[in-house]
């Protein structure tokens, strides 16, 4: 006990140092993560053996979690819509990849069938790894981010067939064989406590089965996760919601999840996977969402610590003594797959910034590779001797990583803004008002506009949200707001009024400012995110500007007031007073706002500021007690 704690509290001291600091850097915490494992394993020493390989098994349980709540997000039907992009997209690159590496280690001079096996296992890219980091950097929207989650779900999903064909692919076992190899491991199992010998004793049994045999359980065990999430989850969950006690919720979603990964683990196959199928089989459920709370505490801290176990886990002495050999078939295998990304990504549409992020986010080896590897090793497919070099090379891929990412905010930031996705829609109208943006604040704006008797015309890059508006009977044109040939096509010249509801401050200023320059004239309504962007907007030459949470958060304030004592009048009369003085404030400070000095250095915009809050007090005070006058009865406003 006394050596596993002193492991985590290294493991724990490791990350605090190091994934900051990382993060400060630029290089993405699961870098960090990375080089904390390596720092306190190979180079130090200050953690090794089993403690390690422990904590690594509950590492692992981050990966499990991960897979189950990106199962949760996705039902059936969001599955079966995504269908031509996951079977397109991503089943090609599975298959053109796992070819193209079969042919290359068939090159080496390995049989067919281990080829095919290493195929596989370099087939697939780490979703632990990418997911992490493209939520880090808000990449998840973007075209090329939206492809990459596409290709690695089709991945997590094609490990089921992957890990059913490898048992086939081994040499055949003879009944002698067989019966030899049971009565072997029942033998050692004896010997070990209960529910360990027992534990081993069914591996045992189901690795000794000819490869059919092995096939059948891993469906029998998929039947069952489907069957339990569908039938039994309802009854379980309204049996506990009954105690009405919280802790006890979040004991069945973790009993959900390690019981699920003991099932998967007995059968030999990966827990992961197999909580990602329990998680989209739930995700038609009335508790998916207390799921989703209950389980995302754990799956951030055990998913670091999974990062941490895999550079902790790099066999120095392995690979010094074959460095050159497998840094090459590391950087080989990310050649490869990048060239065969890169291709798939211009087929299906993707330019530039989405192109470069799909090609290098994808690139390297995953987390199911080691349990790929694992698995055959198990089943007799790739031979002992290449096991070690090919966990060295997925590992090695998995830690160059995110230094493809840095390469990609490199090319990134060299790149012209208004690199494509998709190619943008054939423009065939025109309206008296444009909407540049469809997330939930155009919705909105378009609704109330479109309700009202005018015409409007709807420019967006995100795909999704356009499909989603022309399912309702509302057409939306795909393309970048920012571009001014879309702009000219949608009418700015004869539009009355422009509203920008752009996610992105920079281009929803840039759309502004040219906008202003083209039209002088022309109103603009702008979305803001923070005041700083307000008073880029204004100098930009926005008319209107409408903070994201601004209206909302007075009408809660105004609620609170309601609830501390205020009648409805009085709160309604200081909510108006307080919209009021801020925009006024607004407009003061927009002329002092100095965009190249930053605003805690700049006296006279924090003097001002200062002075424009007491003003706000006083005359808050001030409307509070004339309100109160205005309510008195009579006779109380006369002194009588």
């Amino acid at each position: 006990m006394e050596s596993f704690l002193f492991t985590a509290t290294v493991f724990l001291i490791a990350a605090v140092i190091a994934v900051p600091l990382a993060a400060r850097l630029g290089l993405g915490s699961v870098l960090g993560y990375l080089a904390a494992g390596i720092l306190i394993g190979p180079v130090i020493g200050f953690v090794g053996g089993h403690e390690t390989e422990e904590l690594k098994h509950i590492g692992e349980f981050g990966v499990v979690m991960m897979l189950f709540l990106i199962g949760l997000e996705l039902e059936p039907r969001t599955l079966w819509e995504l269908r031509h992009r996951l079977l397109g997209l991503g089943g090609l690159q599975i298959a053109l990849t796992t070819l193209a590496v079969m042919a290359g280690t068939m090159a080496l001079g390995i049989g067919w069938s281990v080829a095919l096996a290493i195929g596989l296992v370099f087939a697939l890219s780490s979703t632990a790894i990418v997911l992490q980091t493209l939520s880090e950097k808000g990449l998840m929207r973007t075209g090329g981010g939206r492809s990459a989650f596409s290709v690695l779900l089709m991945q997590d999903i094609a490990v089921i067939p992957m890990l059913a064909l490898l048992p086939l692919l081994a040499l055949p076992k003879t009944p002698d064989m067989i019966l030899d190899e049971t009565i072997k491991r029942l033998n050692e199992s004896a010997a070990k406590p209960h529910t360990e010998g027992a534990h081993e004793a069914a591996q045992s049994f189901i690795q000794s089965l000819p490869g059919w045999g092995v096939t059948l359980v891993t469906l029998a065990a998929v039947g069952a996760i489907v069957f339990a999430g569908v039938y039994l989850t309802r009854p379980v969950f309204r049996f506990i919601h009954a105690a009405r006690l919280r802790e006890m919720s979040t004991a069945l979603a973790l009993l959900i999840v390690v019981g699920i990964a003991f099932l998967m683990n007995l059968v030999g196959l990966s827990p992961a996977l197999g909580a990602f199928l329990a998680g989209v089989v739930l995700a038609s459920s009335e508790f998916r969402h207390e799921l989703e709370s209950d389980i995302a505490p754990f799956k951030g801290l055990l998913l670091g610590l999974f990062f941490i176990t895999v550079g902790a886990g790099i066999n120095f002495a392995i690979l010094l003594g074959h460095f050159f050999t497998i840094i090459a078939l590391s950087i080989s295998i990310i050649a490869l797959k990048g060239i065969i990304l890169y291709g798939l990504g211009r087929i299906f549409g993707l330019r530039g910034r989405d192109l470069w992020l799909f090609t290098l986010s994808l690139a390297q080896a995953g987390e199911f590779g080691f349990v790929l590897i694992a698995f055959s090793s198990q089943q007799n497919v790739i031979p002992q001797v290449l096991t070690e070099t090919l966990l060295l090379v997925v590992a090695i891929s998995m830690l160059i990583t995110p230094l493809l990412f840095i390469l990609y905010d490199w090319l990134s930031n060299r790149m012209d803004e208004t690199g494509e996705a998709q190619e943008a829609d054939q423009i065939d109208r025109q309206g008296t008002v444009i909407i540049a943006g469809i997330g939930r604040f155009g919705q909105i704006v378009n609704r109330l506009v479109r309700s009202s008797g005018f015409e409007t015309v709807v420019l967006d890059h995100d795909l999704t949200a356009i499909q989603r508006m022309r399912r309702f009977g509302i057409k939306g044109f795909l393309g970048d707001p920012t571009r001014p040939d879309l702009l000219h096509a949608a009418g700015l010249r004869d539009a009355r009024v422009l509203v920008v509801a752009l996610d992105n401050p920079d281009a929803a200023t840039r759309l502004v400012a040219f906008a202003r320059r083209e039209r002088p004239d022309l109103h603009i309504i702008a979305r803001a995110r923070d005041r700083t962007h307000v008073f880029r907007l204004y100098q930009a030459g926005a008319d209107n500007i409408v903070r994201e949470m601004f209206d909302s958060s007075l009408r809660a304030g105004r609620y609170a007031l309601e609830n501390l004592g205020l009648s409805e009048y009085e709160a309604a009369m200081l909510e108006k007073a307080f919209y009021q003085h801020d925009r006024h404030s607004v407009r003061e400070l927009a002329a002092l706002w100095n965009p190249d000095l930053p605003t805690i250095e700049n006296a006279a915009y924090i003097s001002r500021a200062r002075e424009l809050e007491k003003e706000l007090e006083t005359m808050l005070l001030s409307q509070l007690e004339e309100a109160a006058a205005n309510t008195l009865p009579d006779k109380d406003r006369d002194g009588a």
